[in-house]
């Protein structure tokens, strides 16, 4: 019964959000292709910093509406367990968390809710921790849940906690590609190196792709890359890392923040949001390093060690 009941849940889901607003949301099945394309994989992006305070949960949410106005659906996984904001940032009250789906009190689709440029958020709680602590069965109800986003997506952005704890750890090895935010302040530098290290010795993650962000031009953005990649290159072998480009420093943003609205809603011809339009465009024409695990089937059952 149970099993019947989120297979409901995750057609009912289906059914929900191709209705809200099929301009946008064309839930159309798709056949399936023996080599997956760039438009038909869902891409996982964990975005991640050495250290809170480098702006991470607004590069996220920006990211996500760029992508949203390039035609992408996009689902926000807010994982900052610490200073969950992205609902904030976005100036959303929501009212359920994933906890409520993980305790059986709420389904799927009273817990995610809407912003600009039909971004969907799914809030973050104490629920996400509990990712690591599911029994099997558990994961296998989750998992059935979850599967019907596939067809409703097309990228995932999981805004993790800031710093080495377990949690970040664990969604940056399950996302297909990571992204780490730093900015010039050295306790950004090192801390970031901290996280990209941690993530090569203990799980043998290879890729990674570094965001500057606050800095005064793309000069200041690559001089803080090749700081990081100096040391990388010498101390860690193999590793691989890809140079996104920079976010500049932007009056507007601290603005935007204090108005509870999205940089590119609030001030969309400022320079940092020309950046994030930029960079969007830019991922979005660009296949991931880790292209075999563009499912996002794989992405849940990595997350959920099943």
């Amino acid at each position: 019964m149970a099993g019947e009941e989120n297979r409901d849940q995750a057609a009912g889901l289906r059914r929900r959000l191709a209705a809200d607003n099929s301009a946008d949301w064309d839930a159309a099945e798709t056949g399936r292709v023996v080599m997956p394309s760039l438009e038909s994989v869902v891409r996982v992006m964990a975005i991640s910093s050495g250290k809170g305070g480098v702006g991470k949960s607004n590069v996220v949410v920006n990211l996500a509406i760029a992508f949203g106005r390039l035609g992408k659906r996009v689902l926000i996984m807010d994982a900052d367990l610490g200073l969950a904001n992205v609902d904030i940032i976005m100036g959303l009250s929501p009212k359920y968390h994933i906890g409520h789906v993980l305790d059986g009190s709420r389904q799927l689709e009273e817990v995610l809710v809407r912003g600009p440029a039909n971004v969907l958020v799914m809030p973050a709680s104490s629920g996400v921790q509990q990712l690591t602590h599911l029994t099997d069965e558990q994961k296998l109800v989750f998992l059935e849940i979850l599967d019907g986003l596939e067809a409703e997506i097309d990228i995932l952005l999981i805004d993790t906690g800031a710093g080495i704890s377990d949690s970040v750890l664990y969604f940056n090895v399950a996302a297909q590609e990571k992204i780490v935010v730093v900015t010039s302040e050295p306790t950004s530098l090192t801390d970031a190196y901290a996280l990209i290290k941690v993530l090569y010795t203990r799980h043998g993650e290879r890729h990674f792709k570094i965001l500057t962000n606050n800095v005064k031009d793309d000069h200041a953005g690559k001089n803080i890359f090749s700081q990081i990649s100096k040391v990388a290159d010498q101390f860690l072998d193999g590793l691989s890392l890809d140079y996104l480009g920079n976010i500049p420093s932007d009056p507007n943003v601290p603005r935007a923040v204090i108005q509870q609205r999205p940089l590119l809603e609030a001030f969309p011809q400022s320079p940092a949001s020309k950046a994030f339009t930029n960079l969007a465009s830019r991922l979005d024409k660009t296949l991931p390093s880790q292209f075999n695990q563009g499912n996002i089937q794989f992405f849940w059952k990595r997350l959920l060690n099943v």
